[in-house]
């Protein structure tokens, strides 16, 4: 299933992990390891926020994705199911009108 997980990073330690090098290569490593179809960094809410499109093949992958960020980042993470044009006109094309 398509997924759009919000990871919002605690400020403080991200701010640890550009001091000291690491926060780019545990965004690489995740990106490697998720396979995106796409990903967004901003600022939300006065903290850095990733916004992360994926397919997400079985709920049971959620912590391993999950862990780095809570672990390292101590950030709040959100899961919810998305879809893409593609996938609303095929659901809408079911409504039988």
């Amino acid at each position: 299933m398509r997924m759009m997980m919000r990871a919002s990073m605690d400020t403080e330690k991200a701010n640890e992990l550009i001091r000291n090098g690491t926060l780019g290569k545990l965004i690489q490593e995740s990106m490697e390891q998720i396979k995106p179809e796409a990903a967004y960094f901003t600022a939300d809410a006065g903290r850095r926020t990733a916004y992360i499109f994926f397919d997400m093949a079985d709920p049971s992958d959620m912590p391993v994705i999950s862990e780095p960020f809570f672990l390292e980042l101590g950030a709040d993470i959100s899961y919810t199911p998305v879809m893409n044009r593609e996938d609303v006109q095929k659901g809408l094309s079911r409504l039988g009108r």
